[in-house]
């Protein structure tokens, strides 16, 4: 499995450095469930957050398929390389200051009433 765990982990490095998607051979599986959960990650005040290993117990169960500890940590590993990726990109130079983000969306009423209720 570290065979594997190494394969994935640098088809999803190069993938993230501007390649294409290509899972190894014999591991579409694990390349395909990993896209599902991150498609499926949830969003904090600062970004994207870590897949929970609940969330993949849960969408485990939901798409019946078994998953042994060792799949599990290589979905981790995965994951610990995206979010680093993500991070990464929304780090700016030390002693650089930044404005905070804004939408360059006007408020709709009904956004209002949403966020102040």
């Amino acid at each position: 499995m570290v065979r594997l765990r190494k394969l994935l982990t640098r088809a999803l490095e190069d993938h993230l450095a501007g390649g294409p998607p290509l899972a190894p051979e014999g591991a579409e599986v694990l390349w395909n469930a990993f896209n599902a959960l991150s498609h499926a990650r949830t969003l904090g005040p600062v970004g994207p957050n870590p897949i929970q290993p609940s969330e993949i117990e849960s969408w485990a169960r939901l798409v019946r398929m078994p998953l042994e500890p060792h799949h599990v940590a290589i979905l981790a590993e995965m994951d610990r390389i995206w979010m680093r990726d993500a991070y990464s990109k929304q780090s700016v130079p030390e002693g650089v200051k930044t404005l905070p983000q804004r939408s360059t969306h006007a408020i709709t009423p009904g956004l209002f009433d949403l966020a102040v209720r």
